[in-house]
């Protein structure tokens, strides 16, 4: 069965080591070869977007997003940029939005096609929490130039974690959202999980009615950052997501590894998933994606160390560890320098890390 698939982007939004100028470049032309058509740049650790959005980014580094956009357009992609404005739902004041009002427009100087005002991360146990969010959300959609507006509600999950982490949900929250929401404005969702192990249609139908529209799906595969994921490569192709969901979802897009050129092995597969439908075999679909960017030799290597990288993972690697760092060491391309710098340490990160970021 061959299924019309959802519109398939990038949203940059992990914590930890962000990308250089070279490594994004890759990752933008691999995912507008393989027929992505936006990409979204939120990186945790940019904090003009974040801890910092009320100052905004210097000159240097606002001239280097107009070439970001720039280049993700002329790939042929639509460029977004997330903004996370912490402290500006209680209360949301005069100040914040003059605040806000202007860093939008620094946005839109940069050129965006879609702007996401996210609340993923953020403390929910505050009153009216999704009436105060959609203010916010509104307020912005009302000025920005953008055609698109998105949005990532505080609890963009059924995973109970969130209470935990950000205070027990508010009763109703999204289906309260949703009655607040600008019509247009599309709502990034997770799944049952943050990291999602299956992303099945009966789920996805239900959070389309409590939100009165169908989700555009964040899916946290392949991201591998945080304390625990990043011990572990996540190379495998796409699996535990039918082709069937595309009749709910207004897009899917995927959180990427630290990794750039490692991450973009699985991010080839997930148009396959959506072509092949039925037909669909994510070991065979890893192999033609591993093939069209590393070549034969490569491939077998890899293939024969996903278990370790992918499931045992570097804490336990012991002496394979050694043995692993001495295969690719000596292949001259960028994805086998990846897996020797994350075997030597360098792209794992701590709690504090995600903490401040």
């Amino acid at each position: 069965m061959t299924v019309r698939a959802p519109e398939l982007g990038m949203i940059e939004g992990r914590f930890g080591r962000v990308w250089s100028v070279a490594e994004r470049s890759h990752v933008v032309a691999t995912l507008a070869g393989a027929g992505y058509a936006f990409y979204h740049y939120g990186p945790k650790g940019d904090r003009a977007l974040r801890r910092t959005w009320r100052v905004g980014h210097d000159a240097a580094e606002t001239e280097a997003l107009v070439r970001l956009s720039a280049e993700v357009r002329a790939a042929g992609m639509r460029f977004g940029m997330a903004i996370t404005p912490v402290g500006a739902t209680h209360p949301f004041d005069a100040e914040v939005r003059v605040d806000l009002a202007r860093r939008i427009a620094d946005l839109d100087a940069i050129g965006i096609d879609d702007l996401a005002v996210l609340f993923d991360d953020l403390r929910g146990d505050m009153p009216e929490l999704a009436a105060r969010q959609v203010e916010v959300v509104n307020f912005c959609a009302g000025r920005t130039r953008a055609t698109r507006v998105y949005t990532c509600p505080t609890y963009y999950s059924d995973d109970p974690v969130l209470d935990v982490v950000f205070g027990v949900r508010p009763r109703d929250y999204l289906r309260d959202l949703g009655r607040g929401l600008d019509p247009a404005v599309q709502v990034y969702w997770t799944g049952e999980e943050v990291c999602s192990r299956e992303i099945g249609s009966g789920h996805l139908a239900r959070v389309a009615a409590e939100l009165g529209r169908p989700v555009c799906l964040w899916d946290n595969y392949p991201v591998n950052d945080g304390a625990r994921m990043s011990r572990f490569l996540h190379l495998r192709a796409f699996s535990g997501r039918p082709a069937g969901i595309a009749a709910h979802l207004s897009g899917h897009a995927i959180n990427p590894t630290i990794q750039a050129h490692l991450g973009c092995l699985p991010a080839l597969t997930l148009p396959m998933l959506y072509v092949q439908g039925d037909d669909y075999a994510y070991g065979a679909a890893f192999g033609v994606a591993a093939r069209a960017l590393l070549g034969d030799a490569f491939v077998e290597l890899l293939q024969q160390d996903l278990p370790a990288l992918q499931d045992v993972g570097l804490d336990r690697l012991g002496a394979r560890r050694d043995r692993l760092r001495a295969r690719y060491v000596g292949i001259d391309h960028s994805a086998a320098r990846e897996i020797v710098r994350w075997l030597d340490g360098d792209d794992l990160m701590t709690d504090d890390e995600v903490q401040t970021q």
